[in-house]
């Protein structure tokens, strides 16, 4: 096999076992969501809900790495809830990158609450809104996790297909903060969890 032939050959077999491998991890990042819902006392779901959850297909275009400016002091602030009132939060970082051409930008934020709680001193989380909301996604956004050890030299890797929904997407009673308005992105983000094909409990 001539050199040329050979080296496309080996980039074609790293990128499709990459594509295999990468679609297994989301695979069992979606399997560990599922379970955490039979394992948390104030799930809305129960096991035989969890076959009306819907998701599309991983796809790694929307894994992007962003730029992060980590802020310090940034004042509390209440972020609303669906129910009204409001949670404690701080951003902690603005992050900006490029998605399908795009220049974007997200805020991430850090709960008051849960900084006090040692096993989740460290959490984070990125709500935000997109074009697909109220069609094929939950109508009020979605959610991504992260942790403070995710970020190396002012870069973290936000992964749009472990978008997940609020439990207000599933039953009423849930108090679930509202994407901040700076946090909505101009283009579908065709990646993570759909609506749910169940009935909302009530």
């Amino acid at each position: 096999m001539k050199m040329k032939y050979l080296l496309v050959f080996i980039l074609l077999v790293s990128v499709n076992c990459y594509g295999q491998d990468y679609k297994s991890q989301i695979d069992a990042f979606r399997n560990q969501y599922k379970s955490d819902f039979l394992t948390d006392a104030s799930s809305p779901l129960k096991k035989d809900d969890l076959q009306y959850l819907r998701f599309y297909d991983a796809d790694s275009t929307y894994r992007v790495t962003a730029k992060a400016e980590i802020l310090v002091n940034d004042p509390v602030f209440a972020m609303p809830t669906f129910t009204g009132g409001g949670q404690q939060y701080t951003r902690y970082a603005v992050l900006k990158f490029t998605l399908k051409g795009k220049a974007m930008q997200l805020d991430i934020y850090k709960s008051i609450a849960l900084a006090k709680v040692p096993q989740y001193s460290d959490y984070l989380f990125i709500p935000f809104t997109d074009g697909t909301n109220g069609t094929t996604t939950y109508g009020g956004g979605r959610y991504i996790d992260m942790r403070t050890g995710d970020f190396k030299n002012n870069t973290v890797v936000i992964d749009f297909n472990k978008a997940y929904n609020p439990y207000c997407a599933f039953g009423g009673g849930y108090t679930c903060p509202k994407p901040p308005d700076e946090n909505h992105l101009q283009v579908a983000i065709e990646a993570g969890e759909k609506l749910y094909a169940g009935e909302k409990k009530h």
